[in-house]
């Protein structure tokens, strides 16, 4: 038997789950960098604006990162899986291309390095 209590959990889930949908697709723009890591380690700020290949060789592994038409794509890669490949283009700032056996991140930032503030600052 359903009740009242139950009803009204679900339909506060189900707006729980939109807004949190709502945000997590507004909440992102056009960015205007790709910021390369791998290992953790910084490898190179690209921008958008100029079509161009990046190789990325490390420890005998290679990911060839292409920028073109203000998105970039992961076109090759070494490792065994290819999700990094298959992820397609992206250019909006909550979006990345993760490589995880090469250890190769591929994300979109704003006009700095870090993106747009996270923080409220005095």
């Amino acid at each position: 038997m359903i009740k009242k209590a139950d009803i009204v959990l679900f339909i506060l889930i189900v707006v729980f789950g939109g807004l949190v949908s709502w945000w997590s697709v507004s909440g992102s723009i056009t960015g205007e960098k790709v910021l390369i890591t791998s290992d953790g380690k910084d490898y190179g700020i690209y921008t958008l604006a100029q079509d161009q290949i990046i190789d990325v060789t490390i420890d005998g592994h290679t990911n060839h990162i292409t920028i073109k038409d203000g998105a970039v794509s992961m076109t090759y890669s070494t490792c065994k899986n290819q999700v990094c490949v298959n992820t397609g283009a992206i250019s909006q700032t909550k979006d990345a291309i993760v490589c995880l056996p090469n250890k190769i991140v591929v994300e979109i930032v704003g006009s700095g390095k870090g993106g747009d503030a996270d923080v409220i600052s005095g």
